[in-house]
């Protein structure tokens, strides 16, 4: 499939750049899961498979290391890379108007950029560094972007309120403590409270914490989590918060009214290796798991804060590694190089399109809608990869 491709002008050719040639450990595919059913089925479906149609709007190239986050926002594109960077593109829906696209670029800290969230003029960063980054977006022409840096979490304030109580001192190594509003390895994923007056983030230091973000003050951190890293988040417009682990579980928490502190309310173990990624439908009853055993975990709503089995997505040949909710549509990358598209029909899933073009494992989606008319629904996919590229996929399904 050809793309047309954008070029920054500080692009350079893929024999001299930094992509990532090893594959780490969640790229290694492991077998998938015999004792959970298969809900993929393409037979009733035909007529509406064959009016789906997809192709890629254009290839974005100028970051030089691979493609290690997505998010959008508004007009905006922002990607981040395994190199420190962050850039932002203007979006767009038809190709030629990607011929003279406005990119800007921020480079701080060490290692990959994780994750990205924007909050109204905010965008929050994720980093191998250990560290949060806060910057302030400044929009005063409407296609263009400019940022600042406002702070790093945990901040100056908030470590040396926590340094004066030697109860807030936990140990993380023999001879070394620090202050529980640490993160100590990879912040590895952030996300929003539905009310967006929290920002939760997890890391490999097997933590979640809780920072409030009007100040940027962290109220909450839940030590050993998990018995290894947490490579993925998810909330509930309900409160309930899921994190995903090298340690092959989905453990589900939430704070009760009342209390203080987030508990554990439950764990779910199915899968057969480490946690790669997960997705919630827009209500919350549907939480979608990936991992290195090439499957896609369905897990739908019971009582309480409970979630049950009820299928796997398979058709994936490597490990998952990323998966996005887009209103009706589910969307997973995977080490395969390639990204699905799943549409439920009341039930029994369809995979709608196979996007195929990168060259290397897909790292990051995300996703939008860009019209909904009462015959179909045109949807825009941004795929980030280890071949250092981001790819914008059109894909329009029929209305069901």
């Amino acid at each position: 499939m050809s793309c047309h491709q954008i070029y920054h002008p500080n692009y350079e050719s893929p024999s001299n750049s930094n992509c990532f040639q090893s594959d780490p450990p969640s790229l290694y595919s492991q077998p998938s899961l015999p004792s959970v059913p298969t809900l993929t089925s393409r037979v009733p479906h035909q007529e509406c498979l064959s009016n789906v149609h997809h192709h890629c709007l254009v290839t974005l190239k100028g970051h030089t290391s691979y493609i290690s986050s997505l998010t959008v926002a508004g007009k905006f594109l922002f990607t981040g890379s395994s190199d420190r960077e962050i850039r932002s593109w203007k979006r767009n829906l038809q190709s030629s108007d990607y011929q003279d696209l406005p990119n800007n670029v921020m480079a701080v800290g060490k290692g990959a950029v994780k994750s990205l969230v924007v909050l109204g003029d905010k965008l929050f960063s994720a980093h191998q560094d250990h560290k949060i980054r806060v910057w302030k977006i400044i929009s005063d022409d409407p296609n263009h972007q400019k940022y600042t840096h406002l702070a790093t979490l945990p901040t100056l304030g908030d470590r040396a309120l926590k340094l004066l109580l030697p109860k807030n001192q936990v140990q993380i190594r023999r001879h070394k403590k620090c202050t529980w509003v640490h993160h100590v390895d990879t912040v590895s994923a952030l996300a929003l409270s539905m009310d967006e007056t929290l920002l939760y983030s997890v890391s490999w230091d097997r933590t979640f914490k809780i920072w409030r973000t009007s100040d940027f003050r962290c109220l909450e951190s839940v030590t050993n989590a998990h018995d290894d890293a947490i490579n993925a988040l998810a909330l509930s417009n309900h409160g309930d918060v899921y994190t995903g682990s090298a340690d092959k579980k989905i453990k589900v928490w939430n704070k009760k009214i009342g209390e203080k502190k987030h508990s554990l309310v439950a764990t779910l173990e199915k899968h057969n290796s480490g946690i790669n990624a997960l997705a919630l439908s827009p209500d919350g009853s549907v939480l979608y798991s990936g991992a290195s055993d090439r499957s896609i975990v369905v897990w739908k709503k019971a009582s309480g804060s409970g979630m049950v089995v009820v299928g796997a997505l398979r058709g994936h040949t490597k490990s998952i590694l990323c998966l996005t909710v887009v209103s009706d549509l589910v969307c997973s990358g995977s080490a395969d190089k390639t990204v699905r598209i799943w549409r439920d029909f009341e039930g029994n899933f369809s995979c709608l399109a196979i996007l195929e073009g990168h060259t290397g494992p897909v790292k990051c989606l995300t996703g939008a809608v860009d019209d909904c008319n009462p015959s179909d629904t045109s949807y825009s996919v941004y795929s980030g990869s280890l071949d250092c590229d981001i790819k914008i996929w059109k894909v329009t399904v029929p209305q069901l």
